[in-house]
């Protein structure tokens, strides 16, 4: 239950007794997944407190939470040891009653000096922040979120975190919060330096489709870099928040509900992964240097040297497309080439950045599809800079509707869909109608592009798409 009126400044009382009825949720959840043998519960950000907050308002739901590096505390065992931490004695007797490990979400409060250079004004902080518990209700770990998404009740924390934490049936888990996974950091430092294979994840995700809703970043993130996720979304339907999953780098399972505010709890076995099989992205990495800007719709790269994979008809000798229109996807300006005829072999470009699908229908539809690319800034909702090819089905019979966001389709079709990226972080996804997911038969560098290839769906194609992020051109100026 989130507060229905969240800049209102409350007591602490009244805040505890609107957190209290969200955290008999949560007992009652974890009672339930330790019946079914359940090792870890993950529950999702903002769940116990909720959103919109001010900086005055978030007041009565604030506690100081002791650093577990400095400090080794059982809430449940040791509930006066520090004062005002009602929601960590419930959070650690959930751990404890369980014998479970546990991680929420919740707001952090702590002073800072002034002659610090990020001090607030006030002389405190205030993070979105993770909580660990091992299986004795020990605090073991907190994560302050990096990467806000208008949230104007907690600060940026001035250093970057990466956190990570031991558990006996997994090995090392490393965590992070919503927003924070289309980012280098912490995420990407967090699984390449840290090498960790085992992510936790609570989010507050609002949808957005055709390319970024809830179940579709989960999945991709794991099938990229070859983890496990473990994801809890909140739930509220009326704001497009839906979406939650466990995840392997072959295998989802996950929950994707619009009809009502009734949550669910999953509870699966996942394999556990090392780092025994090498580098710590999944693809074997093309270097990729010296990118032309394109003549017409033909292009090169030069390849610092060739990557091994199945033999692809290259970029290069793509046939040119009869015809290009702009529409806007994701707020995004992409170039388009429409998907006409019943198979076919295109390609679209925005500068040097090009992409290419092989495609051929299943099933006769009057459905328009359009095959898409982008290369630029994102500069709404958030700053980043893409790369993304995307086979998209479009919403109505407009060409000019082609990138607004539909969740059914009819039409099956056969792919194989490539673009000559200049990253290494490319994030493989297929998402079919009735938001179901899928996975890709093969990914991977070629000849210096990255590949995905689909055949024999059973559902309608809702997206194919490759979204790359290029990290080191965040900061271009627009």
């Amino acid at each position: 239950m989130l507060n229905p009126n969240p800049s209102h400044v409350c007591s602490r009382q009244e805040a505890l007794e609107h957190m209290n009825k969200n955290l008999e949720i949560f007992e009652q959840q974890a009672t339930e997944a330790a019946k079914q043998g359940a090792q870890i519960i993950v529950f999702p950000e903002d769940g116990i407190q909720g959103f919109n907050f001010t900086r005055e308002s978030i007041q009565g739901y604030v506690e100081c939470i002791p650093d577990p590096k400095l400090v080794t505390w059982s809430p449940c065992l040791h509930p006066q040891r520090f004062p005002n931490t009602e929601v960590l004695h419930r959070l650690s007797c959930m751990a404890r009653y369980n014998r479970m490990y546990l991680v929420a979400n919740m707001p952090d409060q702590q002073e800072c000096n002034h002659s610090e250079p990020h001090c607030p004004p006030d002389g405190r902080y205030v993070f979105n922040t993770d909580v660990v518990f091992r299986d004795d209700g020990t605090l073991i770990a907190k994560y302050h979120k990096q990467n806000l998404y208008f949230e104007a009740a907690f600060n940026t924390p001035p250093e970057y975190e990466h956190v990570t934490f031991d558990t006996p049936f997994a090995g090392k888990f490393g965590i992070f919060t919503c927003f924070d996974i289309l980012f280098y950091e912490p995420t990407i430092t967090l699984i390449e330096k840290y090498k960790v294979k085992q992510i936790i994840y609570p989010t507050a995700w609002m949808n957005q489709l055709p390319l970024l809703s809830a179940i579709q970043i989960q999945q991709s993130f794991a099938t990229a870099f070859g983890l496990n996720i473990l994801a809890a979304n909140i739930l509220r339907i009326d704001l497009n928040m839906t979406g939650s999953g466990i995840y392997t780098p072959s295998h989802s399972v996950y929950h994707y509900n619009t009809d009502t505010e009734e949550g669910r709890l999953l509870v699966t076995k996942v394999p556990v992964l090392t780092n025994s099989g090498g580098g710590s992205f999944k693809s074997n990495v093309c270097e990729v240097s010296n990118v032309q800007p394109h003549t017409q719709s033909s292009f090169f790269v030069k390849r610092d040297r060739e990557c091994s994979g199945h033999s692809i008809p290259s970029l290069e000798s793509a046939q040119a497309p009869s015809s290009t229109f702009h529409a806007i996807m994701m707020y995004d300006n992409y170039t388009f080439v429409p998907v006409v005829e019943t198979q076919g072999d295109l390609t679209v470009c925005d500068g040097y950045f090009c992409c290419r699908v092989t495609y051929q229908r299943t099933s006769p539809t009057s459905e328009l599809y359009s095959l898409g690319a982008f290369n630029g800034l994102h500069t709404v909702h958030g700053i980043y800079y893409l790369e993304v090819c995307a086979l998209v089905k479009c919403a109505n019979s407009s060409w000019e509707s082609c990138g607004e966001g539909v969740a059914e389709a009819e039409s099956s079709l056969d792919f194989h869909l490539q673009g000559n990226f200049t990253t290494p972080y490319i994030f493989p996804q297929i998402l079919a109608s009735e938001m179901r997911l899928a996975t890709a038969d093969s990914t991977g560098w070629d000849r210096g592009s990255y590949i995905m290839s689909k055949k024999g769906m059973s559902v309608g194609l809702v997206t194919a798409a490759l979204y790359g992020r290029v990290y080191e051109r965040d900061h271009t100026l627009v």
